[in-house]
């Protein structure tokens, strides 16, 4: 029985986390839009999935779980996330990987040329990331901007202060300058079937050989008006560390309109 514990104890926990979702977007009704609109100017987005195993070797569980919130008014767009992946093995720990935002779109009377700023703090484990802050801005272009589908691409400069755990262990602190260039896409269908992917190629303008490649992609299927089935792959590339993930999840996302 007290080998069986902390499983179970876990596996509540995880539970609760769920019905604290649907208990908290519950409290603020089932009738919003699910768009924004005139009037519709605020959106908290949550997400919470993972997985356990236990075998006679012991238990083995990954936990992924994000928050995020959207502000749009007119030509201006914030936006903020925060997200955390833990994972464990009988063996080691797997992920500790943390991740917060910041950014904001401004737009020009031709709505779809913009420019946006960030700033943006990790730390990963599995990167061997210690900390990492950027902050940088950069203009944006969007060559489809229907309410079915976007394609866009955008470029800037980023300001990067890193603390690194390079192949020989050894910690390295440096400071360098970052030519950041993302490729968007979206497509929906019907308000019922959504996928997106966002792909970051941001090479150092220091050091050559210095780049940061980061992809994910999403298909989200509503089962309810604010609750939807996703599944997600992430990909994560770090020159200075030598270190690469792809991180592939499941579970509900709630959204919130108001």
């Amino acid at each position: 029985m007290v080998s069986l514990l902390p499983a179970t104890v876990r596996s509540c926990f995880w539970l609760v986390k769920y019905l604290f979702i649907l208990c908290l977007l519950c409290i603020y009704g089932t009738s919003s839009m699910a768009q924004f609109s005139d009037s519709v100017h605020h959106m908290i987005h949550l997400s919470s999935s993972g997985t356990f195993n236990r075998t006679d070797d012991g238990l083995t569980y990954l936990l992924n779980n994000s928050v995020k919130y959207s502000l749009r008014k007119k030509r201006f767009v914030m936006n903020s996330s925060n997200s955390w992946i833990y994972g464990n093995t009988p063996e080691k720990l797997t992920n500790n990987d943390f991740s917060s935002a910041l950014d904001f779109n401004l737009y020009t009377r031709k709505s779809r040329f913009y420019y946006w700023g960030l700033v943006n703090f990790t730390s990963s484990f599995s990167l061997k990331i210690r900390g990492q802050l950027q902050s940088g801005l950069g203009a944006a272009y969007r060559f489809i901007d229907r309410e079915d589908m976007m394609i866009g691409v955008s470029d800037g400069f980023l300001y990067e202060r890193s603390s690194v755990i390079q192949e020989d262990q050894q910690v390295l602190d440096y400071q360098t300058f970052r030519n950041s260039l993302r490729l968007q896409f979206r497509y929906k269908y019907k308000e019922l079937i959504t996928f997106s992917s966002t792909g970051f190629y941001q090479p150092s303008l220091n050091y050559g050989g210095d780049f940061i490649i980061t992809a994910n992609a999403s298909l989200g299927i509503k089962i309810w008006k604010w609750l939807s089935f996703t599944t997600s792959v992430a990909y994560n590339q770090v020159s200075r560390t030598r270190r690469e993930t792809t991180l592939i999840t499941y579970g509900l996302v709630a959204e919130r309109f108001f």
